[in-house]
């Protein structure tokens, strides 16, 4: 034991040192990572995501169906001749207000003139002809058939008596047989007479006198048509509108030669245009003829209003698409057929809808839609909800929801279940979240 005590008295007063530096270090150092974990568990800041929410609001809210189309005219004709000539003048240029039938170009046409000169002396040749055979030909040719027949049986009856006078002289013994056989004999040449002219008369009532007719009415039709026919040919040379409007095309000047078939002028009726839109069989169930609606052209500041004038009863076999019209009255001409517009027709309106804005909705994959919601945790939940009509950046909410809910309208997308969050004001600066109730805690 005093060996012991000795030799602990001899150590060295630099190794006494080392031994306390080393203690004091590894103190210190557990002391330092003690502390730091505590204040690190300590001062962890709670996550919150800055969202815009607002409670949903009640209002109307109509059903826009929206498509785009090009303006046309409310009626169109494109003029092409019937015959192939040259123009002779122009009463018109483009731009230029026609009524209907009004003259708007001639073509060359003395030879058709000509034609209908002819054609007309060939119809009245036959006309005259036709007078001619049904108020004297005709009827003295009956006439002449019923004296015939009546003279022809007056002979005949003439000659039977003689014949039956003489048979009752020869059976007296008065005169010889010899005179019985002449009057026989010229009995039988009458009656030969007799019976010609009857069947002459028949024929003359039954099938010649209304042949006769027919013949002198066909060639008078014969000649008529002819007649008619140059006159046609001849009008073809004048071009008329068939309806009002305003010349939008004239591809040719006078003297160049028009084409049978081919347009020599444009005519539009531009008082009204027509947007022709097509959508789906769906949409077109939910409008009717005279529903109203706008246009929005390119150029124009505010919206035109427009109305329903028809509705296809059939389905376009290539699109399997509705085909439905909008009139846009036109009267002072500022719309031009062929202009691109975008249509919105007005369908059905709710007039106390629970609305939110479209981008509060999220769509899962399944196509089922919900919103996240700020509860009073101050933390978001995804409620599960239905919706219905679609307007303007809104949409209507049929259920899930109530007006007391504050929805997430901007920073919901992707957000998971009880994310912490906080309402953000237009101008960046933080709200209290819902959860405080405007009150610091």
């Amino acid at each position: 034991m005093p060996e012991s005590r000795e030799r602990k008295e001899v150590i060295p007063h630099s190794e006494q040192r080392d031994r306390l530096r080393q203690s004091l270090i590894c103190v210190s150092i557990a002391f330092f990572v003690t502390a730091a974990g505590c204040s690190k568990k300590e001062a962890a800041p709670e996550v919150q995501v800055e969202v815009q929410a607002a409670h949903p609001t009640q209002g109307p809210i109509t059903a826009h169906i929206t498509a785009d189309a090009v303006l046309a005219p409310l009626a169109q004709a494109a003029i092409a001749p019937k015959i192939s000539a040259p123009v002779r003048k122009f009463y018109v240029q483009r731009g230029s207000h026609v009524k209907a039938g009004e003259l708007l170009a001639t073509l060359e046409n003395r030879d058709l003139t000509a034609a209908v000169l002819d054609n007309q002396g060939s119809y009245t040749a036959a006309k005259a002809a036709y007078d001619a055979s049904t108020r004297a030909q005709v009827p003295e040719d009956y006439q002449k058939a019923e004296l015939d027949f009546a003279q022809a049986k007056a002979n005949l009856d003439l000659n039977q008596s003689i014949v039956n006078s003489r048979k009752q002289l020869f059976a007296e013994g008065a005169i010889p047989g010899r005179d019985l056989d002449t009057a026989t004999a010229a009995l039988v040449q009458v009656q030969a007479v007799y019976d010609t002219a009857k069947k002459h008369l028949e024929s003359m009532k039954s099938v010649s006198h209304e042949a006769a007719l027919k013949q002198a009415q066909g060639q008078l039709a014969s000649a008529e048509g002819k007649y008619m026919g140059a006159e046609a040919q001849a009008s073809y040379s004048e071009i008329h509108s068939p309806i009002d409007g305003v010349v939008t095309d004239r591809p040719l000047f006078a003297g160049e030669t028009s084409t049978a078939g081919t347009p020599l002028l444009t005519v539009m009726d531009t008082s009204a245009v027509l947007a022709k839109i097509h959508i789906s069989q769906l949409l077109a169930q939910r409008l009717q003829v005279g529903d109203s609606a706008s246009i929005t052209v390119p150029g124009f500041d505010d919206a035109i209003p427009a109305k329903v004038t028809l509705i296809s009863p059939a389905l376009d076999p290539g699109s399997t698409t509705v085909e439905v019209w909008l009139r846009i009255e036109n009267k002072n001409g500022t719309l031009k057929a062929g202009t691109p517009v975008h249509a919105a027709i007005a369908g059905k309106t709710i007039q106390n809808a629970l609305k939110v804005p479209i981008a509060a909705i999220l769509t899962s994959q399944d196509g089922s839609k919900s919103v996240m919601v700020v509860g009073t945790d101050g933390a978001a939940h995804k409620k599960a909800v239905e919706v219905g009509i679609q307007d303007s950046g809104e949409v209507q909410i049929t259920n899930g929801l109530s007006s007391s809910d504050l929805v997430i309208n901007e920073g919901a997308y992707g957000m998971d279940e009880g994310t912490k969050v906080k309402q953000a004001t237009a101008s960046g600066e933080d709200k209290p979240s819902a959860a405080k109730g405007g009150e610091d805690q």
